[in-house]
C-alpha cells in the first residue's frame, strides 16, 4: 500500500514538474516584422561642409537607434554582403541638407543662442528601388550638451520615422508609394 502511494505521489510530482515549464512558457516575440531587414547607407555630405566627426556620429547613432527599436530582424551597414540575401530589404539613404554648428560655450552662458542643428534628407527604398518615403529630418541641440548631441536627436527621430514607414508599408497590401516631404 505504501509503495502504491509513493509511486502515485512520485508520478504526480513528475507530472507537475514537466507541466509547469509548459504552462509558464512565454510566447517568443515574432522575428518577422514589418521589414525583415534594413540596410543603412553611409551619410552623404552632398554640397554641405560637414565635419568628419559629425558624419561618423550620424551614421553610428543611426545604426544604434535602429537596432534599439528592435522592429527589424536585421540592421545591415553599407557593404555588408549578407544584405543582398535578406528578404524584404529596405534601404535607407541619407544626404545632409543643412548644417549649422552652434557654440557650446554660448549655450552654456545664454539660453537663447548657440544651438546646433543638422537636417538630413532620408529616402527609404525597397529592394526593387521603389521609394517608400522621403523625408527631411532635423536633429538639434538647443540648451545643454555637446554639439554632437544633435546627431543623437536625429538618429532617434529617424528610427521612429523608419518604424512608422515600414509598418505602414507592410499594412498597405497594394504597396502604394508615398512621398512625404516633411521636416521634423
Amino acid at each position: 500500500m505504501k509503495t502504491i502511494k509513493r509511486v502515485t505521489i512520485l508520478c504526480i510530482f513528475v507530472a507537475r514538474l514537466t507541466a509547469v515549464p509548459l504552462l509558464c512558457e512565454q510566447p517568443h516575440p515574432s522575428t518577422s516584422s514589418s521589414a525583415a531587414a534594413i540596410e543603412v547607407r553611409m551619410i552623404q555630405a552632398g554640397e554641405i561642409s560637414l565635419p568628419a566627426e559629425f558624419q561618423v556620429a550620424l551614421y553610428e547613432n543611426l545604426v544604434q537607434e535602429l537596432q534599439k527599436k528592435g522592429d527589424f530582424f536585421q540592421v545591415y551597414r553599407e557593404g555588408d554582403r549578407n544584405a543582398a540575401g535578406a528578404s524584404n530589404l529596405v534601404t535607407l539613404q541619407t544626404t545632409v541638407a543643412a548644417f549649422k554648428k552652434g557654440s557650446e560655450l554660448e549655450r552654456d552662458v545664454t539660453t537663447v543662442g548657440g544651438s546646433t542643428s543638422i537636417t538630413l534628407h532620408c529616402k527609404f527604398t525597397d529592394k526593387e528601388g521603389n521609394v517608400l518615403q522621403e523625408r527631411d529630418i532635423t536633429g538639434k541641440v538647443r540648451l545643454i550638451g555637446d554639439n554632437l548631441k544633435a546627431t543623437d536627436d536625429f538618429a532617434k527621430k529617424a528610427a521612429t520615422v523608419a518604424q512608422e514607414t515600414l509598418s505602414s508599408a507592410s499594412s498597405s497590401s497594394d504597396s502604394k508609394k508615398s512621398g512625404y516631404k516633411n521636416v521634423i
